[in-house]
């Protein structure tokens, strides 16, 4: 700009030396107020933009200094994670089933680490892992990366000792189980975040999981945590205690009782429940084989077996691992639903204990000849002896006596139609013909238990309700929630529904059902002392041409009062397979061990035989 303007004078000097008209110092004037005018506009825009970051900058330290100091705070700051105990679970003696134990979670903090080959050969050797695993996440750049976790206190404690800058040892816990495989696909199992997967381990996880604390550290601008420098902390909240209806000594003796059998007729599996009919409490559910709750992702074979899997392979080998056949899958019930539709013929009044039938050893119903168990037949017989003999041909006749819509509102009126509610995942629901699809054929077959689907829980959740004066409880495995004191927090309370059945008709339905066990198919149940009623099943698996079949037996005692009920089921045995041939005694054995653990003595008079 001052060169144009000397050149502008110099021109101007010789225009007027040469007397020529005084345009030139028009234009340098001009020239040079249009240099203000820039000038003025410049320093406007600079103030304007003065004004704004002076106002930002206002807003910032004003308005805003409370988020900016605490993201100041944060880049200084660390944060480490305090884990909380989970919740511990007891059985309704107070016997711990679930427990915690103290592991360690190994991490490195890059910026801190001073000697990485050192970190690298330390934590290798006394963690077990390869240089080239350690290697990767010890050089990588973060805040903090975790190495290893649930491991062993006493290692944990080595590291800790070598003082190695940049490694940080943290106590962590873990679940352990005391009994092992005991109660496994009721108990369930926890992951490595703590956090339960299946059972009761994740049915009632919002009160066992607790919440985590935190502690949290100074660092300078490289990440270092700084030394004599206060650490704030935020103390965790340990996880509350669930006590359960679980009776290990009661769950024993049914696994004991189930273990003979499964060996002797080298079945696929057994399943045994036991619960209070009264109230919908379960003393005992066992499905052998059962897993290792330590070492849950193991599965029941040879290590050369499982090496030879893929991914999904061995997962669905898991999943089939975990489930709880007892309340997972259904089955063809067979004759144990009998007991169903003896009830329901009974409160309708369509049939009496002193009725007479006749068994020809098959019945026609429209095109199909429907056979008898008993081939020859069981000829002329009463109510209570077709209920002892266990006899199709009368029980298809009941069924047409109630007809399709009475039969499937007594469906609905049991229960039977819903699910039973119990306090673990996954619960199935029964399959069960569509009202509008149910003709006569399979209004015959429904009616001895086969052509339709139930769960275990369901078949001993029915006949409970039917045998305790009618009253359709809940089964259930969790009792109460408690703090670490043993201070009960909360009673866990389920539904009741009243009145399904009379209490008349339910009196006649545990005579009928001791005759059973006295003298009829089920009379290998029968235990000196005790009055027992029950009912067998042998129902043959589907395709029927396979000749697979599931053997079964449902008891409970005392006949007059129950106070427990226990279903056995018996997965493909070999050789003999009728239910009261096989499971019957099981049950009896069953009885035999828990009856006066429980307090239910026996009758003096049965023992003398009056």
């Amino acid at each position: 700009m001052d060169r144009k303007l000397s050149y502008l004078r110099e021109m101007n000097n010789k225009l007027s030396t040469n007397g020529e008209k005084d345009s030139f110092p028009i234009m340098l004037e001009w020239n040079t107020t249009g240099s203000r005018r820039k000038t003025i506009v410049f320093l406007c825009c600079v103030a304007v933009v003065f004004l704004i970051l002076s106002i930002r900058l206002s807003y910032l330290m004003i308005f805003r200094a409370d988020y900016y100091s605490e993201r100041a705070d944060e880049l200084h700051q660390r944060e480490r994670a305090i884990k909380a105990a989970r919740g511990e679970i007891y059985d309704r003696n107070g016997v711990l089933i679930a427990a915690n134990k103290t592991v360690c979670t190994i991490s490195v903090i890059h910026s801190q680490i001073t000697d990485e080959e050192e970190v690298i050969r330390i934590l290798s050797a006394e963690l077990g892992l390869s240089e080239e695993t350690v290697r990767k996440r010890v050089t990588k750049v973060s805040a903090r990366e975790r190495i290893l976790s649930n491991v062993e206190k006493e290692i944990g404690d080595r590291i800790r000792e070598y003082n190695l800058d940049g490694v940080k040892v943290d106590e962590d816990y873990k679940r352990y189980y005391p009994y092992g495989t005991l109660a496994s696909k009721v108990l369930g199992f926890t992951g490595s975040d703590n956090q339960g997967i299946i059972g009761l381990e994740v049915q009632y996880e919002k009160y066992l999981k607790g919440t985590d604390g935190l502690i949290l550290t100074i660092t300078d601008a490289k990440g270092v945590e700084l030394e004599n420098t206060a650490e704030d902390r935020i103390d965790p909240i340990n996880g509350k205690n669930l006590t359960t209806s679980l009776d290990i000594n009661i769950q024993r003796y049914a696994e004991q009782a189930a273990q003979k059998v499964l060996e002797k007729k080298n079945a696929n599996s057994v399943s045994v429940l036991v619960m209070n009919p009264q109230n919908g409490e379960i003393y005992a559910c066992v499905n052998l084989p059962e897993f290792d709750l330590n070492q849950p992702f193991t599965l029941l074979m040879e290590e050369e077996q499982q090496a030879a899997l893929t991914e999904k392979e061995k997962q669905d080998l898991l999943n089939q691992m975990w489930r709880n056949r007892c309340i997972n899958d259904t089955y063809e019930p067979g004759s144990t639903f009998k007991i169903i539709t003896m009830s329901a013929a009974l409160e309708e009044g369509v049939a009496g204990l002193e009725d007479s039938f006749s068994c020809p050893g098959f019945k026609i119903v429209e095109d199909r000849k429907i056979r008898c168990h008993k081939t020859s037949g069981h000829g002329g017989e009463t109510f209570v002896q077709a209920v002892m003999n266990s006899c199709n041909p009368v029980f298809i006749e009941l069924g047409l006596r109630l007809g399709v819509d009475r039969y499937y509102d007594y469906f609905q009126q049991f229960g039977l139609l819903t699910k039973t509610g119990i306090d673990l995942p996954g619960e199935a629901g029964t399959i069960m013909h569509k009202k509008e699809n149910m003709g006569l054929v399979e209004l015959a077959t429904v009616s001895f238990g086969q052509s339709f689907q139930i769960t275990p829980i369901q078949l001993v959740t029915t006949v409970s309700s039917l045998i305790n004066g009618g009253n359709r409880i809940t089964p259930h495995f969790g009792v109460d929630i408690r703090d670490e004191e043993g201070t009960i927090l909360e009673t866990l309370t389920y539904p009741v529904v009243e009145g399904v059945l009379s209490e008349e008709t339910s009196k006649t339905v545990r005579y009928v059902l001791e005759q059973v066990v006295d003298g009829g198919s089920g009379k290998n149940a029968y235990l000196e002392g005790y009055h027992i009623g029950g009912k067998t099943a042998t129902s043959e698996k589907l395709p029927r041409s396979e000749n697979k079949y599931i053997s079964s037996f449902l008891g409970f005692a005392p006949a007059s009062d129950p106070q427990v009920i226990a279903l056995i089921t018996i997965d493909e045995p070999e050789g003999i397979y009728y239910g009261g041939t096989i499971a019957a005694p099981v049950i009896r054995e069953i009885f035999e061990n828990i009856l006066p653990y429980l307090g239910i003595e026996a009758d003096i008079k049965v023992k003398e035989g009056e």
